[in-house]
Parts: C-alpha cells; sequence; structure tokens
C-alpha cells in the first residue's frame, strides 16, 4: 500500500471506519492475486467479489485511473457497478504521452471521483467526469515538537558534518530530471544525493549521469526522510511533470530552500504563496532566507496538514450521502 493510501486509511479509522485493504502484493488484509500492476493473469472476478464483499464504500486508489493493468481494472470496475467507491486519481492516461488516446476513467452513479489537483479536476470535467480535489496531506510537526538538528541527522546517517548537501527524493526516472539536480549540486559546490531508484529503463543513463559528476554523489533509499530532509541543505526537485509533486510540501515542513523546475500542477502550488527558486539558477538561493522558510512551514501547515485529512474526508463522505 502506498504511503498516500495509508494515511487516508489513518484518516477513515480516525473518524471510526473499519478500513480493510486489498491489494494484489505487499502486506495488506486481503490479497488477490492478479491485482498487481506486472500481474500476467487478471483477477479472478468471484476472488475480487469475496474480497469487497462485506465493504460498504471501496477506496480505489490509482487502478482505474491509468492503465497499467487494464484487464484488473475492467474486473474491478464491473464488480464495483452500482456500488459506493471512491475512485482516487493521482494520474490520468492522457497526461502521458504514451497513453495519450486511451479514454477516460470508468464513471458509474454510485462513484465519486477525487483527484489530487484540480488540473486533473478539469481535465475530468470537459469529458463529463465530477470530480472533487483533495489534496496530498503532510504530517507538519508543531513548534514544541523536537527538532533534529542538521549535524545529528548526518551523524546518524553516516555522513559528513561538512559541505553542502543537495538532497533529491525521487525516483529516477526522465521526467524527474536527475542530471538538472547534478548540475545544481555542481553549481553549489554540494554533495548531491538521489533517494530512488531508476525506473522504466532510467539505469542506463542514471550511470553515466552520476559516472560523470563533478561532485561526491549518494545514490541510495533513505530510510527515514525525516532525517534525510534534516540532513540536508537544499532539496532538488527539477521534475517536468507531477501529479503534485510531494516534496514541494515535504520540504516546507522542514523549512529547507526547494529548487524546482516548472511543470503544471507546481503553477498550481505556487498560487497558495510558497516561496521557491529555480533550479536553473543556483545564485537565486540566496534569496530564500529564514522568513521564506518560516512563510513556507505556514502555508503547509494552514493547506496541507495530514491533521486536517479526517475532517476533509468526513465532509466528502457526508456530499455523497455515505455513513461513517
Amino acid at each position: 500500500m502506498s504511503g498516500e493510501a495509508a494515511k487516508w486509511a489513518a484518516a477513515l479509522r480516525a473518524l471510526g471506519c473499519r478500513v480493510v485493504t486489498v491489494a494484489g502484493e505487499g502486506p495488506v488484509d486481503r490479497l488477490v492475486p492478479g491485482l498487481a500492476i506486472d500481474a500476467a493473469v487478471p483477477p479472478d472476478r468471484a476472488d475480487v467479489e469475496v474480497a469487497l464483499a462485506d465493504v460498504d464504500v471501496a477506496v480505489v486508489e490509482n487502478l482505474l485511473s491509468l492503465p497499467l493493468n487494464p484487464q484488473a481494472a475492467g474486473v474491478v470496475a464491473r464488480v464495483l457497478r452500482g456500488r459506493p467507491a471512491l475512485l482516487r486519481h493521482h494520474d490520468l492516461p492522457w497526461q502521458r504521452a504514451r497513453w495519450a488516446d486511451a479514454p477516460p476513467p470508468p464513471d458509474d452513479p454510485s462513484w465519486a471521483h477525487v483527484t489530487i489537483n484540480r488540473m486533473s479536476e478539469h481535465e475530468l470535467a470537459a469529458r463529463g467526469i465530477a470530480a472533487t480535489t483533495v489534496y496530498n496531506a503532510f504530517p507538519v510537526f508543531e513548534p514544541d515538537e523536537s527538532v533534529i538538528t542538521r549535524p545529528d541527522a548526518r551523524s546518524s546517517l553516516e555522513l559528513s558534518a561538512d559541505g553542502l548537501l543537495v538532497l533529491q527524493p525521487t525516483r529516477a526516472i526522465a521526467r524527474k530530471d536527475v542530471p538538472a539536480g547534478v548540475r545544481l549540486a555542481e553549481a553549489l559546490g554540494a554533495s548531491y544525493w538521489l533517494t530512488g531508484p531508476a525506473e522504466e529503463g532510467y539505469g542506463p543513463v542514471l550511470e553515466r549521469v552520476l559516472a560523470d559528476a563533478a561532485v561526491p554523489v549518494l545514490h541510495r533509499p533513505a530510510d527515514d526522510m525525516r532525517l534525510a530532509y534534516a540532513a540536508c541543505d537544499v532539496v532538488a526537485f527539477p521534475s517536468t511533470f507531477e501529479g503534485f509533486g510531494n516534496p514541494v510540501v515535504e520540504s516546507a515542513v522542514h523549512r529547507r530552500p526547494l529548487a524546482v523546475a516548472d511543470y503544471p500542477v507546481l503553477r498550481e502550488l505556487a498560487a497558495f504563496g510558497f516561496r521557491w527558486f529555480p533550479a536553473a539558477s543556483p545564485s537565486l538561493l540566496a534569496s530564500v532566507d529564514a522568513a521564506a522558510l518560516d512563510a513556507n512551514l505556514a502555508l503547509a501547515r494552514r493547506h496541507f496538514n495530514l491533521a486536517d485529512l479526517p475532517a476533509r474526508l468526513a465532509l466528502l463522505f457526508e456530499r455523497q450521502g455515505w455513513a461513517l
């Protein structure tokens, strides 16, 4: 179960709901073979019906959004026809070049569609599907909570206490623009840390980019992202497209300067008032001072606070007429 799905599950439990998780793999309550993204054989309809038999409202995370496993999506859609279901869309097919001609997600009068940005909400509306935007939510630490210091974080991670560190907390795929993150580190004379693996055939490119870097490179996962953010001096997020872009808010929560490129949803998030600097203009890092970091944190607390997610979901369920 993804981190975002786990947040929703916890929020629903906080509202008193009994939550069961269903997937084709992973540590979930009910495993249904064939639901995984790379499953060679679709799930048996009877297995899906049994897994969902006692479910009052099904929350479907992205399965009916992108055609990653269209056969599984078709089975699940048929089982859910006429039943209360909330389809949460992280991405939509026409937002990716390889699925530009794919049809929109299925729809049913008993279903509610939720997007993680207003751009997708409007794009669904243009295709005759009504949706509601519920932005991703994040734990925002209160001022009286213990703060992980940079030296302590670096010591815990066995990193050098000296020198600047640029953190790119992303996977390595083309649209994440790892070369731009490396160039930023080079311009700042900083070490570079990439936390995610290469995917979608990007491995050979990544190997060349990191081998050619003119700065020290660390490519390993972060077991505790709080430590990773505390250890770094700058967060690099030069993506060219994202459905949301969690580091945008996570960097604000951890009071770290964020270097960005331009993608459509970033402009939507910028409208809240966040202050960042362009990854291609490292000299502008100096414009992101302590006051800007404080303001970014306040915006994250006000608009993207995980503590507010239960109330947002309660309102969503109320509008649908679904009892909690």
